[in-house]
């Protein structure tokens, strides 16, 4: 999924938390679970370059002696901007996954 894909992503679970009314409930059930999948993916994508940021910078941090100190600040600076902006995002996602998780459950339940 594209980083610039998780503000249609949340249009689209925003859509699903709003109650179906029953006659919709089978369609909303399956639009739920691939709502959830594309988010769980798209969670995980955010934690994979979590990871890859966090390695790099601390591949930079142990190379500031050598070279040009000051690109690699710079690029330090941006990395750690990448970050703090992929935390951010993944913390609100998992937070709304939950909520969509959860009137998923309440579909299934009266369906």
């Amino acid at each position: 999924m594209a980083p610039d894909a998780i503000p249609a992503l949340l249009e689209q679970i925003d859509e699903l938390l709003a109650e179906p009314s029953p006659r919709e409930e089978p369609a909303t059930l399956a639009r739920l679970e691939r709502t959830l999948t594309d988010g769980y993916a798209y969670a995980l994508g955010l934690e994979a370059e979590r990871f890859r940021l966090e390695r790099r910078m601390s591949e930079l941090a142990g190379e500031l002696d050598d070279g040009n100190q000051e690109l690699k600040a710079k690029e330090l600076a941006q990395l750690s901007q990448r970050l703090s902006s992929n935390s951010s995002t993944l913390t609100g996602l998992r937070g709304t996954l939950l909520r969509l998780r959860a009137h998923a459950t309440a579909v299934r339940s009266r369906a």
